[in-house]
């Protein structure tokens, strides 16, 4: 860890944040006795899928199911934990107007808990859509409309969808409705519910219906923590508390990275980096010699924030579901998570439950400009609203605030993504990997490829890891490169993985479309 001489073959390669993609490219490198230093701001590993825990109650950032489509990735998950790898059931709901509707949405369950009247309605609606549906279908409300009717899309769909990415449905574009919620339509959530016998099929079950999933006995960060302690147990080391301020480089070779740690700045000899921090963070690091347009371009790029508030409650059994979605636009809440619903042992008492509170939102905002005290009292009072618990039944509360949680995908992310990687391109010994060292919104068996590959592109392989994009055929240039990790299943993580909505096009509706927030 001392600046100064150091021979080349111990010079470490340096990893820039312990989330699940810098993890697993130290934890290859380790095993290959590659030196390897990672470096973590925060004093946890795990990235946003880290675990929190407050007084003995454990909760996860956002909750985080492991499922994956990559052999790999889930044989060094299992072999990681062994038994404490649980397989759990999924259930999560939306409530609306005080009551539980099935998700995805069953006919009978949703028409009984909307009453006659308003089943009337919504199946009017529907009927009218099917007779007049909206064309061109530019947006995600009309893709929605077109296949629930407008009426159930105001109900179910455009209160959320704002809650969570803050911008009308219609400023959405619907290519990205096609993509997140492909297959469903009132139609065929009938058809499914009158034909059981279609879910048994398996070349029949909608992706976005996962119903199991596999989930460490304490939370996703009890992975990453035993993926931290094998790196060391191999030689490698794990820095917590230590923020890269500055890249030391000539123009086409990082040579060393200052640490701030402890109060302390050093230089870290290195002879590759691996970056899994903000693009912005990243261009900010490599100095002034970086051009003005590198400069403006990583500046350019936007996130969407997220926070939870976990709330103690007295009460053993609250709701059944993992997690629950959250329509009514009456509160500001967008989703509550359920901890001791994902894994028994998140709570240390089985007669208190742990509720996790998540709220989305940007840089300036209300959301933003509360203190912990007062989301704490906010989420109390919502849950009240809503008729799910008794403020009086909170023992406590705290606050988690995740930055930069969401890569936003505005109108010119994709070209400054660009200019920042011809630029990143110039450096012989920098890979960027991760949901934000690529500006991506993925998910963390897809951030694991991304490390998986950038250890292999240390030995002499050749991946270009801005290419693997969740929307996009992986690896094209064909299985050779692949070796374990078969081409053919590396491009089945695109069937895993999250979207971000992309905006409508401005020339789609001639002017008439709001500007997206």
């Amino acid at each position: 860890m001392k600046s100064g001489t150091a021979s080349t073959e111990h010079v470490p390669v340096v990893v820039i944040g312990a989330g699940p993609a810098g993890l697993t490219a130290a934890l290859e490198l380790a095993r290959l006795r590659i030196p390897v230093l990672v470096v973590e701001a925060d004093g946890r590993v795990g990235g946003l899928a880290q675990t929190i825990e407050y007084k003995g109650f454990r909760f996860d950032i956002g909750g985080h199911r492991f499922y994956t489509k990559i052999a790999a990735v889930r044989n060094l998950w299992r072999s990681m934990l062994g038994p404490e790898f649980l397989r759990r059931p999924r259930l999560s709901r939306i409530l609306y107007d005080g009551k539980f509707f099935n998700y995805p949405l069953k006919p009978i369950n949703a028409l009984m808990n909307l009453g006659l009247f308003r089943s009337i309605t919504i199946l009017a609606s529907y009927a009218c859509v099917k007779l007049r549906p909206v064309h061109p279908e530019v947006s995600f409300e009309d893709w929605v409309t077109n296949r629930f009717g407008r009426r159930l899309y105001r109900t179910f769909f455009a209160t959320y969808t704002e809650k969570v990415w803050g911008m009308p449905g219609r400023a959405i574009s619907a290519r990205w409705a096609a993509q997140r919620i492909q297959d469903l339509s009132l139609g065929t959530a009938i058809i499914r519910m009158l034909t059981p016998w279609l879910k048994r099929r398996p070349e029949k079950i909608v992706k976005t219906l996962i119903e199991e999933f596999e989930y460490p006995r304490l939370g996703p960060g009890m992975m990453w923590e035993a993926f931290s302690r094998e790196i060391e147990r191999l030689g490698g080391r794990v820095l917590l508390h230590a923020r890269v301020s500055n890249l030391v480089h000539d123009g086409r070779t990082v040579t060393a990275v200052e640490i701030d740690h402890d109060g302390n700045r050093f230089q870290q000899p290195a002879s590759s980096v691996i970056s899994t921090m903000a693009l912005t963070h990243l261009v900010r690091s490599l100095g002034p010699a970086t051009p003005d347009a590198v400069r403006q371009a990583a500046g350019g790029l936007k996130y969407r924030d997220f926070l939870t508030v976990a709330l103690v409650v007295d009460e053993r059994d609250v709701f059944p579901d993992n997690w629950i979605y959250i329509h009514d636009p009456t509160v500001k809440v967008g989703r509550i998570q359920n901890f001791k619903n994902w894994s028994p042992d998140m709570v240390p008492d089985s007669s208190k439950t742990c509720l996790g509170l998540e709220y989305f939102c940007n840089a300036g905002d209300e959301i933003r400009s509360l203190s912990d005290d007062q989301l704490v009292e906010l989420a109390k009072a919502e849950l009240c609203a809503i008729g799910l618990v008794d403020p009086a039944r909170v023992l406590d509360g705290t606050v988690v605030h995740a930055a930069n949680a969401y890569p936003i995908y505005d109108d010119g992310y994709a070209a400054a993504v660009q200019v920042v990687r011809d630029y990143l391109g110039r450096f012989d010994n920098i890979q960027t990997i991760g949901r934000n060292g690529t500006h991506t919104y993925n998910n963390q068996d897809h951030s694991m490829v991304m490390g998986m590959l950038a250890a292999r592109n240390l030995l002499g392989e050749q991946h270009d890891l801005f290419a693997m994009r969740p929307q996009d055929e992986y690896l094209e240039n064909g299985d050779e490169q692949c070796d374990s990790l078969v081409a053919a299943d590396i491009r089945q993580l695109a069937s895993t993985q999250p979207l971000l909505p992309r905006p409508v096009p401005r020339h789609a509706y001639a002017g008439q479309l709001t500007p997206t927030p």
